[in-house]
């Protein structure tokens, strides 16, 4: 045992594999998310191939916090900005990114200073440029169609979110 083990701290990263079924277990996961009060402040990069469900949960996720209206991807704007009354979301896509110098020239640097949540899409087209995300979600689609779902905390906020959804070294996903 260290002493790390002695105090309490957190070991990172923390890595947990979960299994969503259908689209059902997307929208549970992205309301348990929701409902924790360090996803204001961090940064969730999520990956996988296209059709995986990186879109689909973000969507979840902004209907869980309160966004109204249409949601749309950020393919082609880059980014999607949210204003609720007292919450600022960005929806990044850096689907179309060949060099990640485009992130820097684009001034996001000025909105991951910032307070607020920030989604990422194809994040490692801008790798180097963002900062270490908080909570990374691996999405891969199993021959069921069902989602193997990787999460990764790299930070405190990382895993106090999966600490508040329950997700320890002993247990998995609500």
């Amino acid at each position: 045992m260290t002493a790390a083990d002695l105090t309490g701290a957190v070991h990172l990263p923390i890595v947990k594999t979960l299994h969503w079924p259908d689209e059902a277990a997307t929208a549970r996961f992205a309301l348990a998310l929701a409902a924790q009060p360090q996803v204001r402040l961090a940064y969730i990069e999520l990956q996988g191939d296209l059709g995986a469900g990186k879109t689909t949960l973000v969507r979840h996720l902004l209907r869980a916090l309160g966004v109204q209206g249409r949601i749309k991807s950020p393919t082609y704007a880059v980014v999607e900005p949210y204003e609720l009354h007292d919450l600022n979301i960005w929806h990044f896509d850096f689907y179309r990114f060949s060099d990640p110098r485009e992130w820097i020239e684009a001034g996001f640097r000025d909105i991951f200073a910032s307070p607020g949540l920030k989604l990422a899409e194809w994040p490692e087209n801008v790798a180097g440029c963002v900062p270490k995300a908080d909570l990374v979600v691996q999405l891969g689609v199993t021959e069921d169609e069902s989602r193997q779902v990787t999460l990764t905390a790299h930070t405190a906020v990382g895993a106090a979110l999966l600490s508040g959804l329950g997700i320890t070294s002993e247990h998995n996903a609500p």
